[in-house]
């Protein structure tokens, strides 16, 4: 993996560099809206209140949210080109090596078009995001769970157990997608080199047993994402329902206020990211 990241930079390092600089300013800006919430929520419940300073605030709360999205718009156009970029460069070079490689090295003609139509789309696309994503989503986890944890420790304390094992559990789940995924595309890049080499008409006893393999690392694949998805969803529920009750008992002893609560369960809905497969 770590051989991965090292070819990425070295074919798009300057342009990961704009990618990871705006990536920080949107985890930066995610916990600033959640301030204002907490503001407007807090005015709210204080009953005497002016409607020009609601109207301030709601304009600050959103000038935030467009620039987040603006900033936003920008890296996801920035990435999908990047991604467009290594996806043509490596189809240029498995051609140019194509041609320069002798009849005994050649490669197989049903890899060569694996790697060309498939692969290289699916390595593209992950070399648009593969710095700035985990930026955003580790960035934006700290944002949050800093704002959170300095306007209420206790509530903090929830979410940073709360994020914690999803950290490990999605590690562990993606490196078994992980290897999953090699084993199909090793699969797949047999089964169209003997498609190509050979008769058709003398191959559907193997190629069939191949496609059942391929089925196969599918359906495991479909289960560990599935599954780790369904326990990230019960984390999540979990961790929700105990800021609404430790915050909500926080609130009756006169311990905090409804804008902190409010922002709290608001930050950990808005920074639950999609897990990376």
């Amino acid at each position: 993996m770590i051989a991965l990241y090292a070819a990425i930079w070295r074919v798009s390092g300057k342009r990961q560099i704009v990618l990871i600089l705006l990536s920080i300013a949107i985890a930066a800006l995610a916990a600033v809206p959640l301030e204002f919430q907490r503001d407007i929520i807090n005015l709210l419940t204080e009953g005497d209140i002016q409607p020009r300073e609601l109207f301030l605030l709601g304009a600050g709360m959103s000038l935030a949210i467009l620039l987040s999205l603006s900033l936003k718009w920008i890296s996801g156009y920035r990435s999908g080109i990047l991604g467009e970029d290594v996806i043509r460069l490596i189809r240029n070079r498995l051609v140019q090596r194509a041609r320069e490689q002798g009849e005994k090295n050649r490669v197989p003609l049903g890899t060569l078009t694996t790697a060309i139509s498939a692969e290289a789309e699916e390595l593209g696309k992950f070399a648009g995001s593969a710095f700035s994503e985990p930026v955003v989503q580790i960035g934006t986890l700290v944002s949050v769970i800093g704002y959170i944890a300095s306007t209420q420790p206790g509530l903090g304390g929830i979410a940073l157990a709360m994020i914690l094992p999803q950290v490990v559990l999605v590690y562990l789940s993606q490196k078994k997608v992980n290897a999953l995924l090699a084993e199909r595309v090793r699969v797949l890049r047999a089964t169209t080199d003997r498609i190509t080499a050979q008769d058709p008409r003398g191959i559907s006893g193997a190629v069939a047993e191949d496609f059942d393999r391929i089925y196969e690392t599918r359906r495991r694949m479909f289960l560990w994402k599935l599954s780790t998805k369904f326990l990230l969803s019960a984390i999540n529920g979990a961790g929700m329902v105990a800021v609404l009750m430790l915050g909500g008992w926080l609130v009756l002893r006169g311990e905090t206020d409804v804008g902190t609560v409010v922002a709290a369960t608001m930050g950990l809905g808005g920074s639950r990211g999609r897990p990376p497969f």
